[in-house]
């Protein structure tokens, strides 16, 4: 039997009233009055609902019901894990939750269609499906994309915001590494390229925009310098990695869609968890948010051929180290963000008084005082020193070459002239 389309348009405004008051939304008596209806009709119409589904809602006697209709009872269940549990929540994050957590087995577009039917999702309109100027790398390795995401990450912690440094991989989409940090700096990335090469070896390229920590700019929105390398690019150059910097947002269009789909999934994962730490937060990142998200999202790779480079048991720490040029105070102290250096004596020397030093800060936080080759200390997290330089021998022991035209208590004895030798006669 056909229906006139008035009766189609009227059975649909039924049936997105009935979802909304089983959503909680508003209550039945409310959408009696939106239906223009008393409850007791509607309650009749929610039984034939409940028992035919949608052909419910036209003239149940006329229509065999479909073997596939779904229990109202489910619909319900939804609806109400939605509203109560995982509102704001994108339909696809939230169909893949519920699958996995709470044994739903419905189809995507039969959970996305009741959304939207019971107000609780927007209605968008369909945009072309994105076409990519360039294709990705072919091999797994073979190009890294690194970058930093500003945002409030931790909604639980209302006015803080938080970096999310991300390391991806061109040819599959895989996320590699992903952390928060207070804010984007060259300990953060430092510390992602030093997880990401430790895990799985050295890749063939990186790509990142001209932030200071990556490239210096010599002039705003122009060329970068290949010459004048920051810290970053030095432990680049020492890898063998090749460092590309990206002049337009569109070529960062990936790490950009990637930080969006965290924006939208990660933060109301980590409120679900009830995460106001970033220790916390970085842990569930790691062990739960970044297993799931790459099953998710990540594809193989063209060639299955690796990109990355074995290190095959190589030192990273001593390649992976911020560096910086410092000269040796009056005090034998060089003072390296915000930690003072106390060098020791060093044999041979009086002194390190003025001397050019190169400090490093290593990946554990450490530091170390370096002339060349030589080195002049280390010391730990807090500026102590864990290894001084080499043991002193008795001719160069400290107050050995003391000062003889000074006093015991440090002033210069006074100049005495000496008698004039006799004439000879």
């Amino acid at each position: 039997m056909a229906y006139s389309q008035a009766a189609w348009e009227r059975a649909m405004k039924i049936q997105e009233v009935m979802l909304r008051a089983l959503s909680g939304e508003i209550h039945w008596f409310k959408a009696a009055e939106i239906l223009g209806m008393s409850p007791r009709t509607l309650r009749r119409w929610r039984v034939g609902f409940e028992k035919y589904g949608y052909g419910g809602l036209i003239d149940h006697r006329h229509q065999v019901p479909s073997i596939k209709r779904v229990p109202i009872e489910q619909v319900e269940r939804v609806l109400k894990l939605y509203r109560t549990t995982y509102l704001g929540w994108n339909v696809r994050h939230f169909h893949q939750t519920i699958g996995r957590e709470c044994g739903v087995t419905l189809s995507y577009t039969f959970v996305k269609k009741a959304l939207q039917e019971a107000g609780l999702v927007r209605r968008k309109r369909a945009r072309g499906r994105h076409r990519m100027r360039r294709e990705p790398r072919s091999c797994f390795g073979e190009m890294l994309l690194i970058d930093g995401s500003d945002h409030e990450w931790l909604s639980l912690v209302p006015g803080e915001r938080q970096s999310l440094i991300s390391v991806i991989d061109d040819a599959t989409s895989r996320t590699l590494y992903a952390q928060l940090w207070e804010e984007e700096t060259t300990q953060g990335v430092l510390n992602a390229l030093y997880e990401v090469v430790k895990a799985h070896g050295i890749p063939a390229a990186l790509y990142s925009d001209r932030a200071s920590w990556a490239f210096e700019t010599p002039r705003a929105g122009g060329p970068v310098d290949k010459v004048r390398l920051t810290r970053v690019g030095s432990v680049l150059k020492r890898l063998g990695i090749e460092h590309i910097p990206s002049y337009s947002p569109q070529g960062r269009g990936r790490c950009e869609r990637v930080h969006r789909t965290f924006q939208d999934r990660l933060i109301k994962e980590l409120k679900l968890a009830g995460v106001q730490k970033l220790p916390q937060a970085n842990d569930y990142i790691r062990q739960r948010y970044l297993p799931i998200h790459n099953e998710s999202f990540a594809r193989p790779a063209a060639d299955p051929a690796s990109a990355f480079v074995a290190v095959d048991g190589a030192d990273l720490d001593g390649i992976f180290y911020e560096e910086e040029e410092r000269q040796v105070g009056r005090d034998n102290t060089v003072i390296f963000q915000r930690a003072r250096l106390q060098l020791h004596p060093q044999p041979g020397r009086r002194s390190c008084a003025g001397l050019q030093v190169s400090v490093r800060r290593h990946m554990d936080g450490g530091y170390s005082v370096w002339r060349g080759v030589q080195v002049l200390g280390r010391y730990d997290t807090d500026g102590r020193p864990v290894e001084a330089a080499g043991p002193v021998d008795a001719g160069h022991r400290p107050g050995a070459h003391k000062d003889l035209g000074r006093r015991p208590n440090g002033r210069r004895r006074p100049h005495l002239p000496q008698a004039a030798a006799p004439a000879n006669s």
